[in-house]
């Protein structure tokens, strides 16, 4: 199977165009070519709020969700777009990132030699890259997207199982990063890598789970017994997650540090059966 450079979706080999996106594949006879994705030229610095440092080389375009530039030299130019060919396209892709807790529009950031842009999360955290080949998808919870190559496609992704959905603490919506291209995603306090083998099971505080690759089966499981899940402060309920494949977890989630930060709120996690699904209609965005 080839994949489209401009969108990551699946082509037959002799495919003309994109089914996804409607771009011409390869040149001439037909056939679809995979066109190499050049590298990009980033590194990551800080500590307690980290800064994605990326290099542009002259023609080179990236987009990332509106907010999340710290800094650019003057030859890089930016666009806020919705993507799409269409309109109708353009409102629904606005849709969907809205529902994952994304903003509306999208910037787009091209420089016309070479130059630099400075990325950054909204809150005190890391920030975990990924280099995703032609078709690979990775899953991450909602807001986390900062940066990516314009090869990479974001979209929705729903959780598979109805439990997991209600009860996960990511609500039904994930976001679902295809490649190719290099992705970047952020995260509360510091990162703790897993690389589960098939079979092999992980149980995580719901809320704490940063990513995983497509290959992870997740679902939920009730905390122990009654009493330990009604007062161990941790919630009624634990993701667990089964390999094989990568699992990238947080050691501060976004709504433990609203709870510290708000002195009226007291006690453990306070997860409530429901509260994922209060959240895709309480953004803040």
């Amino acid at each position: 199977m080839a994949f489209c450079t401009n969108c990551g979706s699946r082509t037959a080999d002799d495919a003309r165009f994109c089914p996804g996106c409607g771009r011409a594949m390869g040149s001439g006879g037909g056939t679809a070519t995979a066109v190499p994705v050049e590298p990009l030229d980033y590194t990551v610095q800080g500590d307690n709020l980290q800064v994605a440092r990326i290099r542009l080389k002259p023609g080179q375009e990236i987009y990332a969700e509106a907010g999340k530039m710290v800094y650019k030299t003057a030859n890089v130019s930016w666009e806020s777009r919705m993507t799409g060919d269409t309109l109708s396209q353009k409102i629904w892709g606005a849709l969907k990132r809205k529902v994952m807790g994304e903003s509306l529009f999208l910037t787009y950031f091209r420089s016309s030699g070479n130059g630099e842009v400075g990325f950054a999360g909204s809150y005190p955290g890391r920030i975990q890259v990924f280099d995703l080949a032609a078709g690979q998808s990775v899953l991450a919870q909602r807001d986390s997207f900062v940066v990516a190559q314009s090869t990479v496609q974001l979209n929705v992704a729903l959780v598979k199982k109805l439990g997991a959905g209600f009860f996960g603490g990511e609500g039904f919506i994930l976001e679902k990063l295809t490649g190719p291209g290099a992705v970047f995603i952020h995260g509360g306090g510091d990162f703790v890598e897993f690389t589960l083998a098939p079979g092999e099971v992980l149980q995580v505080d719901t809320g704490c789970i940063v990513a995983f690759d497509e290959s992870v089966d997740y679902d939920i499981q009730l905390a122990g017994g009654i009493k330990t899940a009604l007062f161990g402060g941790e919630g009624l309920f634990l993701a667990t997650l089964t390999g094989p494949g990568r699992v990238i977890v947080q050691s501060l989630t976004l709504a433990r540090l609203r709870r510290e930060l708000a002195p009226t709120r007291v006690g453990g996690e306070e997860h409530g059966p429901l509260g994922a699904l209060g959240g895709i209609f309480n953004s803040e965005d």
